[in-house]
């Protein structure tokens, strides 16, 4: 029993010497050895001393070179306090106050006592101002640095809109989205994730509009993450989403701030992390990821013809393989004659089955389209196509492939570029493979079978308690307007309450466009003679 409480007693000692530990001293020259021997006595860590006063009244200005505002440092902190006639025979304390109120003219300036919180004001490219005699520091913001110049988004090019794109600095992406929305209720929350690299996330959403339940779900996922560093989005892309033994995207990411302030209007959740140009939106349904901004801008009949051609195409890049394969090598009845010759004819040379032949062009395929992509912009595009044409064009004359296969795979590889996502367009990549090899056991039955489970798949999903394949499953008539449709915009009074709070007004008494009443023909003549009358 005796050891037991001897023991708690070690422990409490040693929980109130750490914490101790973790306060500043008041001695200036022992804490700026300790910053010197903490950070490695790195050369980019800036110790600047400054004496005031006859009687020599020392402190310290410490910087991280590189992720601050030089100009803003010497400018509004190192000259003021130079320049400022300020009594060193003051308390330190009050010392301080007048530092705070008089002199510095920067802001905000926050005061703390402990060294964790000045490591991590430091690392986030605030300026640290240290007194002599003084166990509090002062933390001023002075964040800058080279930044990369906002320019159009490469990932998600559209023919109309806006050519602003994210950066990789956390505090321009933010406003980009306010330039859009001016409203006080669209708020942020932020936090630091990564227990090295405490990395700035924060979430961003429209006080009124957005359910209160996904914000405090997102929020209790995002501080449920106990990582040592993050990176990018797709570190909490990994770490927040619902299913993780799915290929389909459970978060929607995106580098256009118009796409970021639509969503948020519809009630969605965006998460901005610091050094990276993606925003990631909770929660995300699988219609979304066929939609693109410049629907919203363009002709409700174009932008509906346009969302049917990418389903469309986004199934042809599912099972247009598949289907062949299975008609050639199981259903040679259901081919029509005339096409069912040229075919056997083509693939007379062939030594191999429609199966083995398939998956060769595919993976050749996607080896062709990696390397373009990891390979100089210059001369990628050039080397997939010329690579593809010569590859193609040499493997049908050697008789390894038919050119009815090369046909199947170019068909198939150029409508899955057609998805805007590229998220959806890589989980058709990988899908294809696998009803490529139910069509090569069990012919269109096997295909059929894939169809049946990849759509009870879907219907199994949820993003952040949402179904994925809402408002068609389950179907919501109220929320179809905007799906696989785009209804005209002078028809919508509501916005579609798909994830928002409550039933949101879009336009309330929007008229229909029409020409003016009376309907008179204006011309020059016309304005001529009115000119005469007058």
């Amino acid at each position: 029993m005796f050891s037991f409480f001897k023991k708690k007693y070690n422990q409490t000692r040693l929980t109130n010497d750490k914490s101790q530990k973790d306060l500043l001293g008041t001695d200036l020259s022992e804490t700026i050895q300790r910053i010197k021997k903490e950070t490695g006595n790195s050369s980019d860590i800036v110790i600047r001393e400054l004496e005031l006063g006859e009687p020599g009244f020392s402190l310290v200005i410490v910087y991280v070179e590189g992720i601050i505002d030089d100009l803003s440092i010497h400018d509004f902190i190192i000259e003021s306090i130079l320049a400022s006639q300020i009594e060193t025979e003051r308390e330190p304390q009050e010392f301080l106050q007048v530092l705070t109120k008089k002199v510095i003219a920067m802001g905000p300036i926050q005061k703390s006592q402990e060294w964790n919180q000045l490591y991590t004001d430091l690392m986030d490219g605030n300026t640290i101002v240290l007194i002599d005699g003084m166990n509090t520091y002062m933390s001023i913001e002075t964040q800058g640095g080279e930044k990369r110049a906002i320019e159009e988004p490469e990932s998600q090019v559209t023919v109309r809109g806006p050519r602003d794109g994210f950066t990789e600095a956390l505090r321009t992406n933010t406003a980009l989205v306010r330039k859009r929305i001016r409203n006080p209720n669209l708020w942020t929350e932020s936090m630091k994730i990564g227990t090295r690299t405490k990395t700035n996330v924060e979430i961003m959403y429209l006080n009124g509009v957005v359910n209160e339940q996904i914000v405090a779900e997102v929020r209790r996922r995002l501080q449920k993450i106990e990582i040592d560093a993050i990176l990018e989005s797709g570190y909490i892309e990994q770490l927040i989403e619902d299913q993780v033994w799915t290929t389909f995207p459970t978060l929607y990411h995106t580098e256009r701030p118009d796409s970021v302030a639509g969503n948020i209007l519809e009630g969605r959740v965006a998460i901005f992390v610091d050094g990276t140009p993606f925003v990631l939106l909770a929660p995300a349904v699988f219609i979304q990821f066929f939609q693109s901004v410049e629907d919203y801008y363009a002709r409700f009949d174009i932008a509906t013809a346009l969302r049917f051609l990418r389903i469309v195409t986004f199934l042809l890049s599912i099972i247009a393989p598949s289907v062949y394969i299975a008609g050639t090598t199981f259903h040679q009845e259901m081919i029509p004659t005339e096409l069912a010759i040229i075919i056997a004819a083509q693939r007379e040379t062939v030594p191999f089955p429609a199966f083995v032949e398939a998956i060769i062009m595919e993976i050749t395929f996607e080896i062709l389209r990696e390397a373009g992509v990891r390979m100089p912009r210059a001369v990628g595009s050039a080397i997939s196509i010329v690579g593809a044409l010569v590859i193609g064009q040499a493997a049908v004359q050697a008789g390894i492939v038919s050119p009815a296969m090369v046909i199947i795979v170019s068909i198939t590889a150029i409508a899955n570029f057609a998805t805007p996502s590229f998220a959806m367009a890589i989980s058709a990549r990988l899908i294809r493979f696998a009803f490529m090899v139910t069509a090569a056991t069990f012919g269109l039955y096997g295909v059929m079978m894939g169809i049946i489970f990849l759509t009870l798949h879907l219907c199994s999903l949820r993003s952040f308690g949402v179904p994925y394949m809402t408002p068609m499953a389950p179907v919501t008539a109220g929320n179809l307007g905007d799906t696989l449709i785009r209804i005209p915009l002078w028809t919508t009074r509501k916005r579609a309450n798909l994830i928002m709070k409550g039933q949101q007004i879009y336009a309330e008494n929007m008229p229909k466009p029409g020409p003016p009443a009376p309907r008179t023909i204006r011309n020059r003549d016309s304005e001529k003679g009115d000119n005469n009358d007058s």
